[in-house]
């Protein structure tokens, strides 16, 4: 078993299946979106055609939503994953959202949320390109005074209760819209039924991973992640590499896989960020080239799927460094990548 060549292809950075951003997103069941623009690479570069201008007609459409979800973290999901998912994982996320909150020296009473949802509400309501500084006017307005700070915590605790989420793509800063008007009524699984699903789009999309990989990701309990794997034993298979087991859907992708690859892979990407440990495709003596160790990561060059340098992109060109000694990149195979980037950029 080659587990990079896999995960290549389960995350459809080999051969890809789908036109659609939304249906990459559905596919990969939850998105990291920490990175604004980036964001929009990490899910087109999933797409047979990469195009910006097809992430935002999805984006814009509400059939892609961007909130505060798993890890109590930006997420990129599929509309109609939202509601089970928020209500999968609500419980978990805020109590992660409060423990930050203290630790910032922050309290924020129930009555407090309560009072300026309810003007978040009255404020967004028939709109989806609100933006930050539009709730801040809107509450010096009536004479409500907080730092950017309270003002963030509460734009969270707004996300995590179901009052709002993204709404159109702007250029450079998220906006916010009412998650009832962008998102159609939907009726909820049971709770064993939702681990199930999340467990299934995580291991066909992410595998082969571990059952530490999916509590990672997924920020539920280990007790629950057990479970979910329980329940869907009959679709998985497992497979011993270096002394772990590792979990296979039936329906992750085993043929396609091509060699002499490169890929210009976004900061935050799932491809490392999925998993609790990323040695399969970064060799730990290199692990501060990819992230800082405390959530920063940087935009980084896979080769045939192992992370072997860096990039960034200015004025429409790519730079590129390696660090990883003896390799050289392949100049045709990084000036194909290049030019789906610039596909991306310009469709």
């Amino acid at each position: 078993m080659n587990p990079i060549s896999l995960r290549l292809l389960g995350q459809q950075l080999i051969c890809p299946q789908f036109s659609s951003p939304h249906d990459v997103v559905s596919w990969m069941g939850a998105m990291q979106g920490q990175e604004y623009n980036m964001m929009r690479w990490a899910v087109a570069m999933r797409t047979k055609r990469p195009s910006a201008k097809a992430f935002k007609k999805d984006y814009d459409s509400g059939r892609i939503i961007r909130t505060h979800l798993l890890r109590t973290t930006w997420q990129l999901v599929a509309a109609e994953d939202y509601a089970w998912m928020l209500s999968l994982c609500r419980s978990k996320a805020l109590s992660g959202l409060r423990g930050w909150m203290h630790a910032n020296g922050i309290d924020i009473p129930q009555e407090e949320e309560e009072r300026i949802s309810a003007i978040f509400a009255e404020r967004v309501s028939g709109h989806a390109d609100i933006l930050k500084e539009d709730l801040a006017q809107t509450l010096a307005e009536r004479d409500v005074r907080m730092d950017d700070h309270r003002l963030s915590y509460h734009i969270r605790l707004a996300e995590l209760s179901g009052l709002l989420c993204s709404g159109v793509l702007h250029p450079r800063k998220r906006t916010l819209a009412l998650a009832s008007e962008r998102i159609p009524a939907q009726g909820l699984p049971s709770r064993d039924e939702a681990l199930a699903l999340l467990a299934r789009k995580y291991f066909r999309s992410h595998g082969p991973a571990t059952l530490q990989d999916f509590v990672w990701w997924s920020g539920l309990n280990i007790g629950e992640c057990r479970k979910a794997v329980a329940l869907i034993s009959p679709e998985l298979h497992t497979e011993r590499w270096k002394r772990e087991t590792l979990y296979l859907h039936e329906d992750g992708r085993t043929r396609g896989f091509r060699s002499g690859r490169i890929h210009l892979l976004p900061a935050y990407d799932e491809y490392l960020i999925g998993y609790k440990s990323r040695h399969v495709a970064l060799h730990p003596d290199h692990s501060h080239h990819a992230h800082d160790g405390s959530g920063t990561f940087w935009n980084v060059i896979l080769q045939d799927g192992e992370v072997v340098g860096n990039w960034t992109a200015a004025g429409g060109r790519i730079g590129t460094s390696v660090f990883k000694p003896g390799t050289r990149l392949d100049e045709e195979a990084l000036a194909r990548e290049s030019a789906r980037w610039q596909y991306f950029i310009n469709h």
